[in-house]
Protein backbone atom coordinates (compact mmCIF):
# COMPACT_ATOMS: atom_id res chain seq x y z
CA UNK A 1 0.00 0.00 0.00
CA UNK A 2 2.61 2.56 0.83
CA UNK A 3 5.83 2.92 -0.70
CA UNK A 4 8.62 3.77 2.00
CA UNK A 5 12.60 3.19 3.10
CA UNK A 6 13.77 2.74 6.90
CA UNK A 7 14.56 5.76 8.40
CA UNK A 8 15.09 6.27 12.37
CA UNK A 9 11.74 6.88 14.57
CA UNK A 10 10.40 10.29 15.39
CA UNK A 11 12.49 11.71 12.59
CA UNK A 12 10.29 14.36 11.01
CA UNK A 13 10.93 17.06 7.89
CA UNK A 14 8.85 19.99 6.84
CA UNK A 15 8.22 20.09 3.11
CA UNK A 16 8.09 23.15 0.93
CA UNK A 17 4.28 24.04 -0.50
CA UNK A 18 3.25 20.97 -1.79
CA UNK A 19 6.31 18.49 -1.53
CA UNK A 20 5.59 15.35 -0.23
CA UNK A 21 8.05 14.78 2.73
CA UNK A 22 10.26 12.07 3.05
CA UNK A 23 8.86 8.16 4.04
CA UNK A 24 9.22 7.36 7.71
CA UNK A 25 9.30 4.19 9.41
CA UNK A 26 10.22 2.48 12.73
CA UNK A 27 13.30 1.97 14.27
CA UNK A 28 13.77 -1.79 15.53
CA UNK A 29 10.44 -1.22 18.56
CA UNK A 30 8.14 -2.95 19.79
CA UNK A 31 5.79 -1.06 16.66
CA UNK A 32 6.75 -0.96 13.16
CA UNK A 33 5.61 0.77 10.33
CA UNK A 34 6.00 1.65 6.37
CA UNK A 35 4.79 5.43 5.11
CA UNK A 36 5.09 8.47 5.56
CA UNK A 37 4.65 10.27 9.30
CA UNK A 38 2.98 13.74 8.03
CA UNK A 39 0.21 15.67 7.20
CA UNK A 40 -1.93 14.14 4.86
CA UNK A 41 0.29 10.97 5.62
CA UNK A 42 -0.84 7.30 6.18
CA UNK A 43 1.06 4.22 7.76
CA UNK A 44 1.14 0.83 7.46
CA UNK A 45 2.03 -0.54 11.23
CA UNK A 46 2.30 -4.00 13.49
CA UNK A 47 1.56 -3.66 16.53
CA UNK A 48 3.47 -4.78 19.63
CA UNK A 49 3.23 -9.09 20.28
CA UNK A 50 0.26 -9.64 22.51
CA UNK A 51 -1.87 -6.60 21.41
CA UNK A 52 -5.30 -6.32 22.52
CA UNK A 53 -6.29 -2.98 21.70
CA UNK A 54 -4.91 0.07 20.06
CA UNK A 55 -5.06 3.54 20.30
CA UNK A 56 -4.16 6.47 18.01
CA UNK A 57 -4.61 9.67 20.62
CA UNK A 58 -7.16 8.15 21.63
CA UNK A 59 -9.71 6.72 19.18
CA UNK A 60 -9.69 3.60 18.57
CA UNK A 61 -7.87 1.33 15.68
CA UNK A 62 -8.95 -1.89 14.17
CA UNK A 63 -6.16 -4.54 14.22
CA UNK A 64 -5.92 -7.33 11.78
CA UNK A 65 -6.08 -10.93 13.65
CA UNK A 66 -2.38 -11.03 12.39
CA UNK A 67 -1.32 -7.65 14.40
CA UNK A 68 -1.52 -4.96 11.57
CA UNK A 69 -3.17 -1.82 11.66
CA UNK A 70 -3.27 1.29 9.48
CA UNK A 71 -3.64 4.89 10.77
CA UNK A 72 -3.50 8.01 8.39
CA UNK A 73 -3.28 11.74 9.70
CA UNK A 74 -5.36 14.68 8.54
CA UNK A 75 -3.94 17.69 6.21
CA UNK A 76 -4.38 19.14 9.38
CA UNK A 77 -3.47 17.07 12.26
CA UNK A 78 -0.77 18.72 15.01
CA UNK A 79 2.69 18.10 14.82
CA UNK A 80 2.45 15.37 17.56
CA UNK A 81 0.23 12.09 17.88
CA UNK A 82 0.60 8.83 20.25
CA UNK A 83 -0.44 5.31 19.51
CA UNK A 84 -1.24 3.64 22.48
CA UNK A 85 -0.89 -0.60 22.81
CA UNK A 86 -3.31 -2.36 25.51
CA UNK A 87 -1.60 -6.02 26.23
CA UNK A 88 -3.11 -9.16 26.99
CA UNK A 89 -1.56 -9.04 30.54
CA UNK A 90 -2.65 -5.11 31.24
CA UNK A 91 0.44 -3.24 30.26
CA UNK A 92 0.48 -0.39 27.67
CA UNK A 93 3.08 0.40 25.23
CA UNK A 94 3.47 3.45 24.32
CA UNK A 95 4.60 5.15 20.86
CA UNK A 96 4.97 8.70 20.63
CA UNK A 97 5.41 9.86 16.83
CA UNK A 98 6.66 13.62 15.33
CA UNK A 99 4.09 14.48 12.19
CA UNK A 100 5.43 16.40 9.85
CA UNK A 101 3.70 19.44 8.83
CA UNK A 102 3.07 20.62 5.32
CA UNK A 103 3.17 24.00 3.37
CA UNK A 104 -0.28 24.46 1.12
CA UNK A 105 -0.86 26.23 -1.86
CA UNK A 106 -3.35 29.20 -0.37
CA UNK A 107 -5.34 31.62 -2.90
CA UNK A 108 -6.30 34.28 -1.74
CA UNK A 109 -9.84 36.39 -3.26
CA UNK A 110 -10.04 39.40 -1.32
CA UNK A 111 -13.20 40.78 -3.79
CA UNK A 112 -15.91 37.50 -3.64
CA UNK A 113 -17.46 36.50 -0.34
CA UNK A 114 -17.35 32.71 0.58
CA UNK A 115 -20.81 31.75 0.44
CA UNK A 116 -22.61 32.77 -2.82
CA UNK A 117 -26.36 33.62 -3.06
CA UNK A 118 -28.59 31.44 -1.44
CA UNK A 119 -30.09 28.52 -3.70
CA UNK A 120 -32.93 26.92 -2.16
CA UNK A 121 -32.70 24.09 -4.89
CA UNK A 122 -29.39 22.90 -3.25
CA UNK A 123 -30.48 23.34 -0.37
CA UNK A 124 -33.18 20.92 -0.34
CA UNK A 125 -31.24 18.59 -1.95
CA UNK A 126 -27.68 18.47 -0.50
CA UNK A 127 -28.68 17.25 3.09
CA UNK A 128 -30.14 13.83 1.67
CA UNK A 129 -26.66 13.59 -0.56
CA UNK A 130 -24.95 14.35 2.54
CA UNK A 131 -26.74 11.53 4.36
CA UNK A 132 -25.71 9.21 1.77
CA UNK A 133 -22.36 9.49 1.92
CA UNK A 134 -22.05 9.89 5.53
CA UNK A 135 -24.22 6.13 5.53
CA UNK A 136 -21.30 5.00 2.87
CA UNK A 137 -18.43 5.82 5.27
CA UNK A 138 -19.99 3.68 8.14
CA UNK A 139 -20.24 0.32 6.62
CA UNK A 140 -17.81 -2.15 7.96
CA UNK A 141 -17.09 -4.76 5.08
CA UNK A 142 -14.53 -7.51 4.30
CA UNK A 143 -12.28 -6.02 1.84
CA UNK A 144 -7.89 -6.34 2.29
CA UNK A 145 -7.11 -3.68 -0.28
CA UNK A 146 -5.32 -1.73 2.59
CA UNK A 147 -2.62 -4.42 2.51
CA UNK A 148 -1.73 -3.62 -0.96
CA UNK A 149 0.49 -0.34 -3.27
CA UNK A 150 -2.03 1.74 -4.17
CA UNK A 151 -1.74 2.26 -8.10
CA UNK A 152 -3.34 5.46 -9.85
CA UNK A 153 -7.08 4.84 -11.01
CA UNK A 154 -5.99 7.29 -14.23
CA UNK A 155 -3.07 8.68 -15.27
CA UNK A 156 -2.76 12.44 -16.68
CA UNK A 157 -1.92 15.66 -15.74
CA UNK A 158 -2.06 16.66 -12.37
CA UNK A 159 -4.70 19.73 -12.33
CA UNK A 160 -5.38 20.09 -8.79
CA UNK A 161 -3.41 18.91 -5.23
CA UNK A 162 -4.60 17.98 -2.27
CA UNK A 163 -4.64 20.48 0.64
CA UNK A 164 -4.89 23.99 -1.24
CA UNK A 165 -7.57 26.23 -0.12
CA UNK A 166 -8.81 29.54 -1.08
CA UNK A 167 -9.35 32.30 1.55
CA UNK A 168 -12.63 34.72 0.43
CA UNK A 169 -12.05 38.26 1.80
CA UNK A 170 -9.96 37.01 4.96
CA UNK A 171 -11.82 33.99 5.51
CA UNK A 172 -10.81 30.31 4.91
CA UNK A 173 -12.95 28.58 2.20
CA UNK A 174 -12.99 24.59 2.39
CA UNK A 175 -9.49 23.17 1.50
CA UNK A 176 -8.79 20.42 -1.86
CA UNK A 177 -9.66 17.23 -0.21
CA UNK A 178 -8.84 15.13 -2.72
CA UNK A 179 -6.47 15.06 -6.25
CA UNK A 180 -7.98 15.99 -9.47
CA UNK A 181 -6.45 14.43 -12.77
CA UNK A 182 -6.95 16.09 -16.20
CA UNK A 183 -8.17 13.49 -18.74
CA UNK A 184 -10.49 13.36 -21.31
CA UNK A 185 -14.05 12.21 -20.62
CA UNK A 186 -14.80 8.81 -21.47
CA UNK A 187 -11.02 7.61 -19.71
CA UNK A 188 -11.77 4.12 -18.01
CA UNK A 189 -11.09 4.83 -13.93
CA UNK A 190 -9.80 1.90 -12.21
CA UNK A 191 -9.71 0.62 -8.52
CA UNK A 192 -6.35 1.56 -7.12
CA UNK A 193 -6.25 -1.16 -4.60
CA UNK A 194 -9.06 -4.20 -3.84
CA UNK A 195 -12.37 -2.87 -2.16
CA UNK A 196 -16.05 -3.58 -1.99
CA UNK A 197 -18.64 -0.65 -3.27
CA UNK A 198 -19.97 1.02 -0.38
CA UNK A 199 -21.75 3.99 -2.32
CA UNK A 200 -22.61 4.07 -6.43
CA UNK A 201 -25.09 6.77 -6.59
CA UNK A 202 -27.94 6.31 -8.83
CA UNK A 203 -28.18 9.85 -9.65
CA UNK A 204 -25.53 12.72 -9.99
CA UNK A 205 -24.68 14.63 -6.74
CA UNK A 206 -25.17 18.36 -7.02
CA UNK A 207 -21.54 18.95 -6.31
CA UNK A 208 -19.22 15.04 -6.88
CA UNK A 209 -22.09 14.58 -9.51
CA UNK A 210 -21.33 10.59 -10.22
CA UNK A 211 -20.29 9.52 -7.13
CA UNK A 212 -18.71 6.34 -6.47
CA UNK A 213 -16.93 4.85 -3.33
CA UNK A 214 -14.85 2.10 -2.54
CA UNK A 215 -13.81 0.71 1.23
CA UNK A 216 -10.65 -0.71 1.14
CA UNK A 217 -11.01 -2.09 4.45
CA UNK A 218 -9.64 -1.43 8.48
CA UNK A 219 -11.70 2.66 7.67
CA UNK A 220 -9.87 3.30 4.36
CA UNK A 221 -12.14 4.32 1.24
CA UNK A 222 -11.78 5.79 -2.23
CA UNK A 223 -14.02 8.35 -3.43
CA UNK A 224 -14.59 8.73 -7.09
CA UNK A 225 -16.38 12.17 -8.37
CA UNK A 226 -17.16 13.76 -11.41
CA UNK A 227 -17.97 10.35 -13.30
CA UNK A 228 -19.39 10.09 -16.45
CA UNK A 229 -20.58 6.66 -15.85
CA UNK A 230 -20.35 4.08 -13.11
CA UNK A 231 -19.70 0.60 -14.03
CA UNK A 232 -20.17 -1.28 -10.97
CA UNK A 233 -23.05 -1.60 -7.82
CA UNK A 234 -23.23 -1.31 -4.53
CA UNK A 235 -21.88 -4.26 -2.93
CA UNK A 236 -19.64 -5.47 -5.43
CA UNK A 237 -15.98 -6.41 -4.77
CA UNK A 238 -13.61 -5.04 -7.23
CA UNK A 239 -10.11 -5.94 -7.43
CA UNK A 240 -6.80 -3.95 -7.61
CA UNK A 241 -6.54 -2.48 -11.35
CA UNK A 242 -10.46 -3.66 -12.76
CA UNK A 243 -12.44 -0.65 -14.59
CA UNK A 244 -15.10 0.56 -12.33
CA UNK A 245 -16.66 3.66 -14.10
CA UNK A 246 -15.22 6.47 -16.63
CA UNK A 247 -14.54 10.04 -16.13
CA UNK A 248 -16.83 12.92 -17.08
CA UNK A 249 -17.41 16.28 -15.44
CA UNK A 250 -20.66 15.63 -13.75
CA UNK A 251 -21.72 18.13 -10.37
CA UNK A 252 -19.56 20.95 -10.20
CA UNK A 253 -16.59 20.43 -12.85
CA UNK A 254 -15.46 23.19 -15.22
CA UNK A 255 -13.78 20.18 -17.26
CA UNK A 256 -13.71 16.72 -17.42
CA UNK A 257 -11.61 15.53 -14.42
CA UNK A 258 -11.14 13.00 -12.03
CA UNK A 259 -11.47 13.97 -8.54
CA UNK A 260 -9.82 10.81 -6.77
CA UNK A 261 -10.24 11.67 -2.61
CA UNK A 262 -8.34 9.01 0.49
CA UNK A 263 -10.30 8.56 3.94
CA UNK A 264 -8.94 6.66 7.01
CA UNK A 265 -11.96 6.79 9.01
CA UNK A 266 -12.07 10.97 9.37
CA UNK A 267 -8.46 11.92 8.35
CA UNK A 268 -8.29 13.28 4.66
CA UNK A 269 -5.75 11.73 3.34
CA UNK A 270 -2.96 12.73 0.53
CA UNK A 271 -3.35 10.51 -2.30
CA UNK A 272 -0.01 11.88 -3.78
CA UNK A 273 1.36 10.13 -0.64
CA UNK A 274 0.51 6.79 -0.57
CA UNK A 275 1.08 6.21 -4.45
CA UNK A 276 4.35 5.95 -6.73
CA UNK A 277 4.56 9.41 -8.84
CA UNK A 278 2.67 9.60 -12.53
CA UNK A 279 5.01 8.77 -15.01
Amino acid sequence: MIRAAALVLLAASSAAAQDAPPPTTASQSAFRWTGTLSQGGLILGTAPAGTRTLMLDGKPVALSPDGHFVAGFDRDAARQASLVATLADGRSVIQNLAIAPRGWRIERLDTLPKFPTPDPVFAKLRPPELAQIVAARARTTDAQGWRQSFAWPATGRISGLFGSQRVYKGEPGSYHSGTDIAVPTGTIVTAPADGVVILAADHSFTLEGNLLMLDHGMGLNSAFLHLSRIDVRQGDHVRQGQPIGAVGMTGRATGPHLHWALRWNAAKLDPMLVTQPIR
